[in-house]
């Protein structure tokens, strides 16, 4: 999960949150240059994260406070390959991409056990048996990955709070089209991505947060209640095409 210190406690987001907010971006790409099978790929973008099970995990710091996902150190691989087995349900186009983030999330891991170098090679003897089933080229799978990876990345910048002030830009990354797309805050609070991608010149998309009023916990049993009784409000962000905002 995502947490932000507030003046009264933590504010909370799941990480499921987090990858519909991803999919709610991709929704909004310019159609014409989307990548491949579209409707296949939001459902991985949406998905992707469903291994967090923030209710069900011990999220707790050893300072009492709720556990920010980049704190969390610990990888678990039989909980991967039960998240990978279980994104067949949706079919292998979304696990084929769902594959792909791991292998990029974990190839740092390479070398440091047994474990993760068998977890690693299983990942690309799949994608290569899936692409071949699917009758999908390595570039198109990269490519719909990219986009993935780009609107992963545009939602974090969100939830993490890292839009920059006084309307300064920064680099969302290159997204599957090989361009790299800047994102920047308005003194208004609405948002612009440089160049503009998008179909409509104006969109607001959402994410729902849990609010904490309280700084630490005795255990995570009082801290998974806590947030199954948090009040919950929808954050907001409106993307607008700027005058001088062109494709290019």
């Amino acid at each position: 999960m995502i947490v932000h210190p507030t003046q009264t406690g933590w504010q909370v987001i799941y990480h499921r949150a987090h990858a519909l907010l991803a999919a709610q971006i991709a929704g909004q790409w310019r159609r014409k240059e989307a990548p491949p099978r579209l409707y296949e790929t939001l459902a991985a973008i949406s998905h992707h994260d469903d291994l967090e099970r923030e209710w069900e995990e011990n999220n707790l710091t050893k300072a009492g406070a709720p556990m920010d996902f980049t704190q969390d150190q610990e990888t678990s691989f039989p909980r991967l390959r039960k998240h990978l087995q279980d994104s067949l349900y949706r079919g292998r186009w979304v696990a084929l991409l769902t594959s792909m983030h791991m292998s990029r999330l974990l190839e740092s891991q390479r070398g440091t056990s047994k474990e993760a170098d068998e977890f690693l090679d299983d990942q690309i003897e799949d994608q290569k048996r899936w692409c071949q089933e699917l009758g999908i080229s390595k570039e198109d799978a990269s490519s719909a990955y990219d986009f993935l990876q780009w609107c992963d990345r545009c939602s974090l910048i969100l939830c993490q709070a890292q839009l920059p002030e006084d309307e300064r830009a920064l680099e969302v990354s290159k997204a599957h089209d090989g361009k790299r797309y800047d994102i920047r805050q308005f003194s208004d609070g609405t948002v612009t991505i440089e160049p503009w991608c998008f179909e409509n010149d104006r969109f607001t998309v959402n994410v729902e947060v849990s609010n904490l009023n309280q700084i630490k916990f005795e255990n995570n049993a009082s801290l998974t209640a806590a947030l199954k009784e948090a009040q919950r409000q929808l954050v907001e962000w409106t993307f607008v095409k700027s005058k001088n905002n062109s494709k290019k």
